[in-house]
């Protein structure tokens, strides 16, 4: 009898797995081992829950004698975590249960009850393949007791017999589940990356999202900065007309719950979810089924993908995969396009800019070759935009390369030059420019860019100041002299009256200020025509400061400033033309009297550099100070500060004349100022390394040096004077 029962059972497993083993579809391998335990065991109904590595339900087939029924996925959860399936699953082993009714591990439904289908007899026995949990296999027949142990063991023999084609099933589905959603992000990513221009960009999104998870209508929203409202930008399908422009605010309804967990969420049925709102709701779509994904960019959520009514009436289970990878692809598209549309617009406005330019504006390769001009570069020159094109930068005018660098280096490592050239013109005429040399992008590659600012205006008014200069000290120059030497007559001849004194001081005064201003004036021109100094002596220079002091003291008492002398201690001589430090002193000081308000208070100092090779000298005011941008500016000729609406007098050559005259003897001059704090010009002079002796020998507006030699002439002149008077006695 048990040999019989052997083979009845051997042959029972053999069809059992010859009729598994011919599929590889999930649901075609369970629904034959379903109908294999109902035939041969008996029963009403059955069902299989296949689960994954980690325990979670994937799948499931429930059989009522041949029909099959639907199942819901919180069933499924219900089933595996509070039923008998779940017991078996977290024990291991196979249950018998005779009558449902009087086992709590049974979990009731509503069709458990006694005027409905009633107690129950049932088995659950685990699907083990080659030591991995794969499922739970559930047979249930509407009579309790019906099922014994017999039954049981016939049916965990069927159960290890069918659990390697369940595994390899579900390992079959798993691979073909990846596959098509690796095939619909590949495809997606191919469509979507095709075109960077932003509405072709999002209408293939939406067209690759309706496409892999066929439902009705899909919208797409991004987060709109720095409210952080979520805007809906374009909307495909069924009647989605209305969606674009839709707003939904920060952190509102579901998409806002999806972008706070930056994680998707699929609603299978709307009207069984008591949270969707009015919120979630798209103007004019009967929403059935919902599913949201986030899009995110550098792990950061941007905005969201909505998903609305699958034409299959379910979302696949695989749906919030391929969503949340479009999400992905979409947001690094979606930053690639909005970069692509403002370099377009960055593009646009250069154009716009290079065309619309009141300068000419030459663009040019690496070797100088022009490759586009704009209108002006036309006009200025006289030639054509294509016979431009047809030049090199050099043969429009002289470039300066030890400004640009023999092959550009100096351009090429990103530093932009300027300096003055000659446009040659097609009619063979010369214009002077100034010329603006800087490194840009033009056309997606490197270039030069070449503004070339005609100078002809300024260079015609620089000879009309260098032609009004020169007429001053030259014109001025002969009668200022007769004057000087008139006034150092009259002081010998005109009796010692203090009123004619006063007045014949003032005078002396004002032509030494004419005197010094000219003398500038000539010297300008001597430095920058780079005549080198000649009259050059050792003196000490607190006596020279003490000097132009002497000189500014009327000008600063008139209004009320205070000067302090801080150069009281031993310095080093200095290796100077004396009247033209002399100079310079002098302006710094009336620059700060000038500019500083009554009673203010003006110092000059000095004190010995570290490395002891100069004496560095300051002037310094308390007055209002000189703006950052004007501090270089305020060292060129002609260049006068406005104060207000005031705008200073004077020539403005006083600093231009100071800056040469310091650079001329190897120093340098700079100024500190904080507005409405005050300003320190500082500036440096070489220490003597000749040794002269003699004093400082004062002029009307001129101080030289007198050396020795002369000061013993002047005794004995003064003697032979003494011994004529003598004999005249």
């Amino acid at each position: 009898m048990n040999e019989d029962h052997n083979r009845s059972l051997l042959e029972l497993l053999v069809k059992v797995s010859r009729e598994v083993a011919t599929a590889l579809d999930l649901r075609t391998v369970l629904q034959r081992v379903l109908y294999a335990c109902i035939q041969y065991v008996g029963g009403e109904r059955g069902s299989i829950v296949v689960m994954d590595d980690q325990g979670k339900p994937v799948d499931a087939t429930i059989v009522y004698g041949k029909q099959f029924h639907d199942h819901t996925t919180q069933q499924l959860r219900d089933t595996v975590e509070r039923g008998l399936a779940g017991w078996v699953m977290q024990n291991r082993k196979p249950a018998l249960v005779p009558d449902t009714s009087l086992d709590d591990r049974w979990l009731r439904r509503e069709d458990d009850a006694a005027e409905k289908s009633g107690a129950k007899s049932a088995i659950c026995v685990p699907l083990m393949a080659r030591d991995r949990f794969v499922g739970v296999l559930t047979l249930v027949h509407p009579v309790p007791n019906t099922f014994n142990e017999e039954h049981l063991e016939l049916v965990q023999a069927i159960a290890d017999q069918a659990s390697v084609a369940v595994l390899n099933a579900r390992l079959y589905t798993e691979t073909q589940r990846t596959a098509r959603v690796m095939s619909a992000l590949a495809e997606g990513a191919a469509s979507i990356n095709s075109t960077l221009e932003m509405q072709d960009v999002l209408r293939r999104i939406l067209h690759q999202t309706m496409q892999a998870l066929q439902v009705e209508t899909v919208a797409l929203a991004l987060i709109e900065q720095p409210e952080g409202n979520l805007v809906f930008q374009a909307a495909a399908g069924n009647n989605s007309g209305n969606i674009p422009g839709l707003c939904v605010g920060a952190g509102q309804g579901l998409a806002g719950k999806v972008i706070t967990e930056a994680r998707g969420l699929v609603i299978p049925s709307v009207r069984q979810n008591p949270g969707l709102s009015d919120i979630d709701r798209l103007d004019g779509v009967e929403m059935r089924a919902l599913a949201i994904a986030p899009i995110q960019l550098h792990g950061k959520v941007i905005g969201v993908l909505e998903a609305v009514n699958p034409i299959s009436g379910a979302f696949d289970p695989d749906a919030l995969v391929v969503m949340t990878g479009l999400g992905n692809l979409a947001g690094t598209t979606i930053d690639n396009s909005k970069l692509f549309e403002q370099l377009q617009n960055a593009h646009r406005h250069y154009r716009e800019l290079f065309e619309d330019s009141v300068d000419p504006i030459l663009i040019t390769d690496w070797e100088g070759k022009v490759v586009e001009v704009n209108r002006q570069a036309v006009t200025l020159s006289g030639y054509t935009s294509d016979q431009l094109r047809t030049m090199s930068i050099d043969q429009l005018h002289e470039v300066s390369w030890n400004k640009v660098g023999m092959n550009f280096e100096i351009v090429k490592g990103g530093e932009s030059c300027n300096y003055e050239s000659g446009l040659l013109r097609e009619d063979g005429g010369t214009i002077p420019i100034e010329v603006y040399v800087r490194r840009v992008e033009f056309d997606d590659s490197e270039s030069v860019q070449w503004i070339l600012r005609d100078i002809t205006s300024r260079k015609e008014l620089d000879a009309l100041r260098d032609d009004m200069t020169s007429m001053i000290f030259h014109d001025l120059r002969s009668p200022l002299g007769n004057i000087v030497s008139s006034l150092e007559m009259m002081s010998t001849m005109i009796p010692n009256d203090e009123t004619l004194n006063s007045m014949l001081n003032i005078a002396r005064n004002s032509t030494g200020r004419i005197q010094r201003l000219v003398n500038s004036l000539l010297d300008i021109n001597r430095l920058e025509m780079g005549q080198q100094i000649t009259d050059q002596h050792s003196i000490d220079p607190v006596a020279l400061i003490r000097e132009s002091l002497r000189d500014v003291e009327p000008s600063a008492a008139a209004r009320q400033h205070t000067l302090a002398n801080r150069a009281l201690s031993v310095l080093p001589l200095i290796w100077v033309d004396v009247d033209m430090i002399y100079r310079v002193f002098v302006n710094l000081l009336e620059n700060a009297i000038k500019f500083t308000p009554a009673n203010g208070r003006i110092d000059i100092g000095a004190q010995i550099s570290e490395d002891g090779m100069f004496v560095k000298f300051w002037v310094r005011d308390n007055g209002p100070g000189i703006p950052p941008a004007e501090k270089e500016r305020i060292f060129e000729k002609f260049t006068r500060l406005r104060r207000g609406n005031n705008r200073a007098g004077g020539l403005g050559v006083g600093l231009a004349f100071c800056r040469l005259a310091v650079h001329a003897h190897g120093g340098e001059i700079w100024v500190e100022s904080e507005l409405e704090k005050g300003t320190t010009f500082w500036l440096t002079l070489p220490v003597a390394t000749r040794k002269s002796t003699g004093s400082l020998k004062r002029q009307t507006g001129r101080l030289t040096f007198k050396p020795d030699k002369e000061k013993d002439e002047d005794k004995n002149k003064n003697k032979d004077k003494d011994q004529d008077q003598n004999k005249n006695d």
